[in-house]
């Protein structure tokens, strides 16, 4: 860790009880400074102690010698999903060398992930991150960083394929899942300039929030036994951000106009999605996913949210209250993102 006045402590989950708000907070080891020679893979089975997090807004504290960039102690910066590929390496793979770095296939999640120089990586419920520079942004004046953090992970994560897949004046755009991703695909399509943003969900009982996120109609599939007809053909993209096996996709296809687009963020952990190919065919429908966004693209977002005056509905709580605030997320009661606070 080096000479330093300062250590780096979070809450920790030991095994897999953490995830039932059964953390502790304890002393933890960064990733080193200096690289050995060593290779290494992220995004697997738990490896505990693990410190989660990873959407992270602080004062950088400390810039590395190799570190690129413009960062300078002092400055506030943040870390999304990823701090590590081999982009910061010796590697050279198509992803980042075309700027896609989240789809690097060494790639580093921002916790529970292992860097390519053997360090281990740990999230933001703590006092201190450490993350390789490239990764690491800094947070425009314009947005209070209570707010910016989560847009570093769930904002990026609706911003990309929006902004991938043409969102913007001329296009009418669809949500699916009004929560933590859906509220931020609302915004940001909305930003982005697109005529029509239309929230889809299952009960209307979040109608009146998609409405004042700036939404201009609701969709709620369990009230309309005929939605899919009511509402045939009238989309150019779908943006879904939910995560069960058990979605209408076949349905949700059925909204979209010839060769629009539907685009998967959520990973069900319940069984397979069904692939709809007649409607795929039928209607020259093309069917993607996308996963977080690169570095620049989290800058351009952030960009985007200062000049728009964006602001996502967050519940600050004290980072004291971690355990309690993952049940409290867990039990649907986040509207629609919860942000740990450290006291300074």
């Amino acid at each position: 860790m080096g000479s330093t006045d300062y250590k780096f402590e979070g809450w920790m989950g030991l095994d897999a009880s953490a995830a039932q708000g059964n953390m502790k907070w304890q002393e933890f080891e960064p990733k080193p400074w200096r690289r050995p020679m060593s290779i290494s893979s992220g995004w697997g089975p738990t490896t505990y102690p693990c410190c989660v997090g990873h959407e992270i807004v602080g004062k950088a504290i400390r810039v590395g010698s190799k570190a690129t960039g413009d960062i300078k102690i002092g400055d506030r910066v943040g870390v999304g999903a990823q701090s590590g590929s081999c982009q910061n390496y010796d590697g050279n793979c198509e992803a980042c060398a075309n700027s896609l770095e989240q789809h690097c296939n060494r790639m580093t999640g921002t916790y529970n992930g292992t860097f390519l120089n053997g360090g281990k990586s740990y999230g933001g419920y703590a006092l201190y991150n450490r993350s390789p520079s490239h990764f690491v942004i800094k947070i425009p004046d314009a947005i209070p960083s209570a707010e910016a953090a989560p847009m570093l992970c769930g904002g990026i994560t609706t911003y990309s394929p929006l902004r991938q897949h043409g969102c913007g004046p001329g296009k009418k755009v669809g949500i699916v899942g009004v929560g933590g991703l859906g509220h931020f695909g609302i915004l940001f399509a909305k930003a982005l300039g697109a005529d029509k943003v239309v929230a889809i969900s299952r009960k209307a009982n979040k109608k009146e929030d998609a409405l004042k996120l700036g939404a201009d109609a609701y969709i709620a599939t369990d009230d309309d036994e005929d939605w899919a007809n009511h509402h045939n053909q009238s989309l150019d993209l779908i943006i879904s951000t939910v995560s069960s096996s058990k979605m209408p996709i076949v349905g949700y296809c059925q909204l979209l106009r010839t060769r629009g687009t539907f685009v998967q963020l959520g990973a069900p952990e319940d069984g397979g999605l069904e692939i709809p190919a007649f409607s795929l065919i039928a209607r020259g429908i093309k069917l993607g996913g996308s996963l977080i966004g690169s570095p620049d693209e989290i800058r351009e977002m952030l960009d985007l949210a200062a000049t728009k005056d964006i602001h996502p509905w967050i519940e600050e709580r004290p980072m004291e209250e971690a355990n309690q605030a993952i049940l409290d997320m867990d039990a649907g009661k986040a509207r629609y993102r919860l942000v740990l606070a450290n006291k300074w």
